[in-house]
């Protein structure tokens, strides 16, 4: 059987398969599975585009990671043919982890279980059915591998994954503040040290890549109604949660239903847990609040009925904290407009802070060489003002409440 296959990418074009190995990593039902879970979470209900799959992001990663090999090599770095393998297999497999609707999953039905830790588990458990032909990836995807900028390429600040989300991400959503050019990124990494650097004439590149990424965090990835849509999902699951712990069978799939009854913690994710996580998706939620949306628990049915329908709550978004007594004042009015309890009616009202921060300072920053061979952060390196700026968090705190109560 022909294994290197060539894919069509709407951003790269075509995208050749590396070798066997990688294709049958693909091929195999855990990563396929990455088919059925949305890149973006819920954000599709603000941008009608962003259907797009893990599995897109991850293909691409690939092609990016091939480049930059090619490119390393080109300028003399040393990578030999086993690093190479390594590095396409840990950046193929390193959302593998994700649960349904992407990030909802890790504050819902299981318990502050990552998303890196679920692929890490999968990346061993592939290790054993590939002969151990996985056990460099490990090594570079865990950060323990002795060469670091291999390690930086996987997860630093500025890494082959992010390379491909922002630009993806951006194409799909239509937002245009988000289209970096990574190829030219690419081409501008050298190795110092052992040390990923960007060569002095791709400063600007770097710029505009921390600059889209903060705009990408707000216009996008923070946007204040798929914030709302995805808070909404996760309260969804942890109402489905609680009335199962009470003793009501809910309607779910058997993927499902087994995280809904069972406490999941990172101590007792088991092979059996693994196994049933692999068969979890985004159509398992979907089709289950289809059906809870006629539950007899109104906070169950209400819920799910504003998801599948887009009928979301409201949400204000302020840089001051949010006063203890609007809270108190929306939760009262909701309580009596529909005769509920207030822990039912917190299920609907409720806050919460989102948090931004483009660049860290202390953490596998982005060192630009120059030509006299000094090495500085982005930070100093650059004349850009905003830098300093943008490398400091900003939060922003939000209040969500029904549409009903939008008069106030």
């Amino acid at each position: 059987m022909n294994k290197l296959k060539i894919l069509n990418d709407p951003i790269y074009g075509f995208i050749t398969i590396p070798n066997s190995l990688i294709f049958d990593l693909i091929q195999h039902r855990y990563f396929q599975r990455l088919r059925r879970i949305t890149q973006m979470g819920m954000s599709y209900l603000v941008y009608p585009g962003a259907h797009h799959t893990r599995f897109h992001h991850a293909i691409g990663c690939v092609h990016l990671m091939q480049q930059a090999v090619n490119m390393l090599r080109f300028k003399g770095v040393t990578i030999s043919d086993e690093e190479e393998n390594a590095l396409y297999i840990a950046i193929l497999l390193h959302d593998i982890g994700h649960g349904p609707f992407s990030h909802a999953m890790e504050h819902s039905i299981v318990n502050n279980v990552s998303h890196e830790k679920i692929s890490l588990l999968f990346m061993e458990r592939l290790n054993k059915e590939f002969n151990s032909n996985l056990t460099l990836a490990i090594k570079i995807f865990k950060g323990e591998y002795h060469r670091n900028f291999l390690c930086q390429l996987i997860s630093g600040q500025f890494d082959i994954d992010r390379a491909d989300y922002l630009k993806r991400d951006s194409f799909y959503t239509g937002v245009a503040e988000g289209n970096i050019n990574s190829e030219r990124l690419i081409t501008m990494l050298n190795v110092v040290d052992d040390e990923l650097v960007v060569e002095e004439k791709g400063i600007y590149s770097v710029e505009k890549f921390i600059v889209a990424r903060r705009l990408m965090y707000w216009q996008v990835y923070l946007h204040k109604t798929g914030l709302a849509a995805e808070q909404l999902l996760i309260r969804v699951l942890q109402r489905a949660k609680e009335l199962n712990n009470q003793g009501r069978n809910l309607y779910a799939s058997t993927a499902l239903t087994y995280f809904l009854k069972n406490k999941i913690t990172i101590e007792n994710f088991t092979n059996e847990t693994l196994e049933v996580f692999s068969e979890l998706d985004d159509y398992d939620i979907i089709s289950a609040m289809k059906h809870w949306q006629h539950d007899e628990d109104f906070v169950l049915s209400k819920l799910s009925k504003m998801i599948i329908n887009r009928n979301l709550l409201k949400i204000k978004v302020k840089k001051k904290k949010i006063k203890e007594s609007k809270l108190d004042a929306h939760l009262t009015e909701f309580m009596q407009a529909h005769n509920i309890s207030k822990e039912e009616a917190k299920y609907f009202v409720f806050t919460g802070s989102i948090s931004n921060q483009a660049y860290q300072l202390k953490h596998n920053q982005i060192n630009i060489l120059f030509k006299s061979g000094k090495i500085a952060d982005i930070v100093k390196a650059s004349d850009h003002l905003n830098l300093k700026t943008l490398s400091k968090p900003v939060t922003k705190y939000y209040i969500c409440y029904p549409k009903e109560q939008a008069h106030t």
